[in-house]
């Protein structure tokens, strides 16, 4: 039976310290235990945003998958998925999901990872003029499909609020988006703190060689086999 760990990626830290926020991720470390015509059956019978089966635990060799359809490239699937294998002993410095090598780093209790924004989904970027304007969307705004809306909390320091709504993928909205996180810091050509979803937060930077790193908290939820039947 197919072993399934749960965790949750960008969590954030209220007042007290204590962790809050951060998107839901299941990870099959031996992905193999999954066959590929049952993968996708299998991440919307899990419902999480994204699910990653792990080809090759030495080379980093992973799939990623939400309810809807697979994707080659996401961010917190990604640095999930780099979280745990350090966990159980496998720390990798690359993944290698379709599109290509993702360098992956480790400092200060963070995980981070970096990819190239083309090899994320495009997203619409609307700006609106606070965060409380923001907080506000019941949706994404009329006529937008996947689209991140956001706002400068403190644009010097490049502090943000985002939401993030994709619901061709599958997910009516996302509690923390690398990929867009990716393409947003792309975009604006800066540093960016993120603040998504209830509480989550994800630290993006580009690079000189046009790929962004992006990165943050990574915590266990659960662990268990999984019995589901796709």
């Amino acid at each position: 039976m197919p072993h399934l760990h749960v965790l949750r990626v960008f969590v954030g830290e209220d007042a007290e310290g204590r962790p809050v926020g951060g998107n839901p991720l299941g990870v099959f470390l031996d992905g193999a235990e999954v066959p590929a015509g049952e993968r996708q059956a299998t991440a919307r019978d899990l419902g999480f945003s994204e699910t990653v089966f792990v080809d090759d635990a030495e080379r980093g060799e992973v799939r990623i998958f939400t309810p809807a359809v697979e994707l080659p490239f996401a961010g917190h699937p990604l640095v999930g998925t780099a979280w745990l294998l350090r966990e159980v002993g496998r720390e990798p410095q690359m993944l290698r999901p379709p599109p290509g090598e993702v360098p992956v780093r480790f400092a200060d209790g963070m995980t981070y990872v970096s990819g190239r924004p083309e090899w994320s989904p495009r997203f619409a970027h609307v700006q609106l003029g606070s965060p409380g304007e923001v907080e506000a969307l019941d949706g994404p705004p009329e006529g937008y499909g996947a689209v991140g809306v956001w706002a400068w909390e403190d644009e010097a320091a490049g502090r943000m609020r985002v939401r993030v709504f994709v619901p061709e993928l599958g997910v009516a909205e996302d509690e923390a988006t690398g990929s867009h996180a990716v393409r947003l810091a792309a975009h604006l050509g800066r540093e960016l703190v993120i603040r998504q979803g209830v509480g989550s937060v994800i630290y993006a930077e580009p690079g000189a060689d046009g790929m962004v790193e992006i990165g943050g908290k990574v915590v266990p939820d659960d662990e268990r086999e999984y019995g589901g039947k796709p």
